[in-house]
Formats: C-alpha cells, structure tokens, sequence
C-alpha cells in the first residue's frame, strides 16, 4: 500500500556557495554542515528537519542541502553561523530555495 501524497514529507532543496580561499571537498563541508545543524537545532531539530546533503551536487564551493519545508529557515540561520571550515574563515551565502532539484542543480552555475 502507498503513501497517500498528503502524508508525504514535503521537502525543499536549499542551494549555498561557500565564499574562502580555499576549495573544500564535499566531506569537509558535510561535516561541517552536519556540526551547525547538531549545535543551532540539537538532535530533535535535526531529526524533524530531516537534512539530505547530496555530495554529487557539491562542486566549486557549493552545494544542495534538501530539508523539510517547515524548517527552511532554521537551517538557513545553522548554516550562516559556519565562521571555519579546517580553521578557513568562511562566509556562506543562501543562493536559492526551490521546491525541484533539477531547478536548484541549475542555480549552481
């Protein structure tokens, strides 16, 4: 038996460029990602907003995070509170938020 499309969890995929003098690799930044969200939400948070970070997306810098449409903008403020990755002063900035992957895969360039 499915799962009625009301009962779905709807989802939004969030696009973010990383402004530092360094390029990251895609673990480096889900780590890092992963650490905001654990210390802004906590585990409870993190669980009901539910974030996906696609490494295959992540290139120059940017990437896709996809969360719940409730928490769009707790994860944004997580997220702009990242001051070092591997004691890189960094700067994040929200590119896009959009309903469709294909839609925030094509913001990246």
């Amino acid at each position: 038996m499915k799962l009625l499309p009301s009962l779905k969890q709807r989802k939004r995929y969030l696009v973010f460029k990383i402004r530092a003098e360094k390029t990251f690799s895609a673990s480096e930044i889900q780590e890092a990602v992963e650490q905001a969200l654990q210390d802004f939400l906590g585990q409870l948070g993190v669980a009901r907003a539910a974030p996906l970070f696609f490494k295959d997306l992540s290139q120059n810098n940017q990437f896709v995070l996809k969360v719940n449409h409730h928490y769009v903008d707790e994860v944004k403020s997580a997220l702009i509170l990242i001051k070092k990755i591997k004691n890189t002063p960094v700067l994040l900035h929200s590119i896009t938020t959009s309903g469709i992957l294909k839609k925030a895969a094509g913001k990246m360039n």
